[in-house]
């Protein structure tokens, strides 16, 4: 039986899921793994579908010619982003999260080039309850890339509208 502990006693499940609002910690640093290796298609496709026709990602002959980042293409900075984020979602956000409330501080102080690899860790900076939406509360979290070589290659602080715990714990 697929829904019973060897013993037949009704087995116990967990399921994955980010956080409660009222688990974040303040200070605390999240370290989010695997990481993403960042490759040649990934940054076609996202710079295409994002209409975004930067010769800097999409033409290499152009980039060849160029002298500041020794003639490769670069990564779209919104695929970062948008990568060094969802590296985060399963471990703080999946499920609890309300809505994305927005994004400051944004910098690439590195570039970031196919076959680098993303890794990303979150620190909790500050969280309060919701004064309009009884049951949410708002967190702020910045979230840090860095590549294979430890280098900060992104750096988001970003506000969210989280779910309190419900009160019915057995969710």
């Amino acid at each position: 039986m697929r829904d019973a502990a060897p013993d037949d006693s009704p087995r116990r499940e967990i399921v994955q899921r980010g956080l409660w609002f009222e688990e974040f910690e303040v200070g605390v640093a999240y370290v989010h793994r695997p990481g993403r290796t960042l490759t040649e298609a990934d940054n076609v496709l996202f710079t295409t579908l994002t209409m975004n026709t930067q010769s800097l990602h999409l033409d290499a002959a152009w980039a060849a010619e160029q002298k500041g980042f020794d003639g490769q293409r670069l990564m779209n900075s919104m695929h970062t982003l948008s990568t060094l984020v969802g590296l985060s979602v399963a471990q703080l956000t999946q499920g609890t999260i309300v809505a994305n409330l927005g994004f400051r501080e944004v910098s690439f102080p590195a570039p970031v080039f196919h076959g680098d690899t993303l890794y990303a860790e979150t620190v909790c900076v500050d969280k309060r309850p919701s004064a309009s939406r009884p049951g949410q509360g708002i967190v702020t979290l910045e979230h840090v890339g860095k590549n294979q070589h430890g280098v900060i290659v992104a750096r988001a602080v970003r506000t969210a509208l989280m779910q309190m715990r419900p009160d019915d714990r057995s969710v």
